[in-house]
């Protein structure tokens, strides 16, 4: 892709992941080293708080009742080198005060808070990270876990009804799954593992349903695409031509891959922490991205529609 213009909206933000394109076009905005859900106004602007989260409010999607459901990762360690706040360092990630994984409904009027999830089957959430809202106002969300010294989680991949009342885990174990999307037909689920820089993708017999089951061994699916070198995939949305158009860490930009994972595009960004991407403006041409390492939310003019959300 040729050189794009990057538009800075918000600086000085904590760590900010997760952006939302609410109703009036303002952006809501995750800050995970301070445990908070901000708003951006479009035009730019200073943020402002939404609501205190606590923990480390991590992606986050619209609801069917038009709340704001958040995947919170419980809290993490961090780390400053130079001009840039990292996320853990020689302890891991889980910070010591860790208050646990969990999904959160947040009122956007009220700023109040609630916990949907915090374990399921009796398994305690280790670190949700992200979530999307399929069209039947249930979501599938991803479960990255936490590092620590000398060990770590696994990750799983969720699907849960919105009013707190069931969630089910359909793919575990998988190794620190992060982006979290769904095709334009519906038909695809798609996953990227942030350490192995893979994009994977399930077919989809129905709402939370897999088309085929997890084998024996392994997690089935298929791979989408496998990054090159030092990359890393964080969050990911899909645009409306069903490219998987993933945040990439290290050569910080955003990964676009095609759906038949035969054509890939990079637009470098300046941070090596591009954590999140979110479509909006009034054609879905406008990519609102999280610059993580310096505190900045900025929008970059993308070539094709974005997809729009279930309930966006």
């Amino acid at each position: 892709m040729p050189d794009i213009e990057v538009r800075e909206l918000a600086g000085d933000l904590r760590f900010p992941e997760g952006p939302v394109v609410l109703p009036d076009g303002d952006i809501a905005v995750c800050e995970l080293n301070a445990g908070r859900v901000s708003r951006v106004r479009a035009s730019g602007s200073a943020a402002e708080v939404i609501a205190e989260c606590g923990g480390s409010p991590n992606g986050a999607a619209i609801g069917p009742d038009g709340a704001l459901y958040v995947c919170n990762s419980g809290g993490w360690r961090w780390t400053t080198v130079g001009p840039y706040l990292l996320p853990g360092d020689h302890g891991g990630t889980q910070a010591d005060d860790y208050s646990g994984g969990r999904v959160q409904r947040v009122d956007l009027a009220s700023g109040e808070v609630a916990d949907l999830y915090t374990e399921c089957d009796g398994n305690p959430l280790r670190a949700p990270n992200d979530l999307v809202f399929d069209e039947t106002g249930c979501f599938w969300f991803t479960d990255h876990g936490h590092m620590r010294a000398r060990d770590r989680d696994h990750g799983g991949l969720y699907y849960a009804k919105a009013d707190g009342s069931d969630v089910r885990e359909v793919v575990y174990p998988l190794d620190a799954p992060n982006g979290v999307g769904l095709s334009p037909a519906g038909d695809r689920v798609y996953v990227a593992e942030t350490h192995t820089g893979r994009v994977r993708w399930w077919g989809l017999a129905g709402p939370g349903q897999l088309a085929e089951p997890t084998p024996g061994f392994g997690v089935g699916g298929s791979l989408l695409y496998g990054a090159p070198g030092n990359d890393l995939y964080d969050s990911l949305a899909i645009d409306g031509d069903g490219h998987v158009c993933v945040a990439t860490l290290v050569r910080g930009g955003i990964t676009s891959v095609s759906p038949d994972g035969e054509t890939v595009e990079h637009v470098p960004l300046p941070d090596p922490l591009v954590t999140n991407i979110a479509f909006g403006g009034d054609d879905l041409r406008t990519a609102y991205v999280t610059l993580s390492a310096t505190g900045k939310l900025v929008a970059i003019p993308w070539p094709r529609p974005g997809l729009r959300l279930a309930f966006g």
